[in-house]
C-alpha cells in the first residue's frame, strides 16, 4: 500500500491524523510502532530519527512525512478526499491553522504534562509545572468557549483540520482537567465531535489501550463500553 502510518492507537496526535485519513476514506496501512521493544524502535529510528509519532511514508512518492498538521496537509494536497480538511480561501486557511496550533500547543501540551507528572518517580513530581498547566488549561477553554460562539465546528460550519486537532486535545484534557459546568459551547462542541464517525472509529481503536493511560482511572465509563 502507497500510504503507511506509523503510529501507536493511544496516542492523542495519531488520533489526529487518524481522524484525517477516515474522514475521507483514503487507504492507508497502519503500522504500530512499540518504542519500547528495542528491535521495533531501532527500525523507526532509521526512518525518523526524532523517534515521535505519528509519520507517514508514502511510498509511492518516496516521502517521509512527519508532524501531524503537516501530515494532513499533505494529505489534503496529494490525496484529496470529498471533503477538503483546509479551506481553499486564503483567510478561512489561516483561521484553520491558527486554531490547529491553539489546540495543540495550549490543549495537548498542558494536557500532557499532567498526564506525564504522573510517570515521574516518588517525590520527583513537578506540582508547579502541572499547577500551571492547568492554569494554561483554563485559559484555553474560556478562549475556546467564546470561539465556538455562533459555530458548529472549530472555525465555522466546515469540518477541518483545527477539529482534527480538537478532538484528541479536548478528549484527553478533558479526562485530566474536566471542562468547567459553565462553558456550555465547550461543552456541546465536544459532544458534536465525539458523535463524529471519524473520531468515533479512532477511540474505538484505541481503547484496548486505554488500560495504559497513566490517569485511567478518571475516563468516563461510556468511553470505555
Amino acid at each position: 500500500m502507497a500510504l503507511v502510518l506509523y503510529l501507536h492507537p493511544l496516542a492523542s496526535f495519531c488520533h489526529k491524523v487518524l481522524m484525517a485519513l477516515y474522514e475521507n476514506g483514503t487507504p492507508f496501512e497502519a503500522r504500530i510502532v512499540d518504542l519500547g521493544d528495542p528491535a521495533d524502535s531501532a527500525r523507526f529510528l532509521d526512518l525518523w530519527p526524532v523517534g515521535k509519532i505519528p509519520v507517514l511514508r508514502d511510498e509511492g512518492r518516496d516521502k517521509t512525512i512527519p508532524e501531524t498538521s503537516i501530515i494532513i496537509e499533505y494529505l489534503d494536497q496529494h490525496y484529496p478526499g470529498p471533503r477538503p480538511l483546509l479551506p481553499v480561501d486564503a483567510a478561512a486557511r489561516l483561521d484553520v491553522r491558527l486554531w490547529d496550533r491553539f489546540y495543540d500547543l495550549y490543549v495537548s501540551v498542558p494536557m500532557q504534562k499532567i498526564v506525564t507528572d504522573q510517570l515521574r518517580p516518588g517525590g520527583k513530581n513537578d506540582a508547579h509545572g502541572v499547577a500551571d498547566a492547568r492554569a494554561m488549561l483554563d485559559t484555553a477553554y474560556a478562549m475556546i468557549d467564546r470561539q465556538l460562539a455562533g459555530k458548529s465546528w472549530a472555525t465555522g460550519e466546515a469540518f477541518s483540520l483545527a477539529d482534527c486537532a480538537a478532538a484528541p486535545a479536548l478528549f484527553f484534557a478533558g479526562i485530566v482537567h474536566p471542562f468547567p459546568a459553565n462553558l456550555r459551547n465547550l461543552s456541546a462542541y465536544f459532544e458534536r465531535l465525539e458523535h463524529r464517525p471519524c473520531f468515533a472509529r479512532a477511540l474505538a481503536e484505541a481503547r484496548p489501550y486505554f488500560h495504559f493511560f497513566p490517569m485511567r482511572e478518571l475516563i468516563p465509563e461510556r468511553f470505555l463500553g
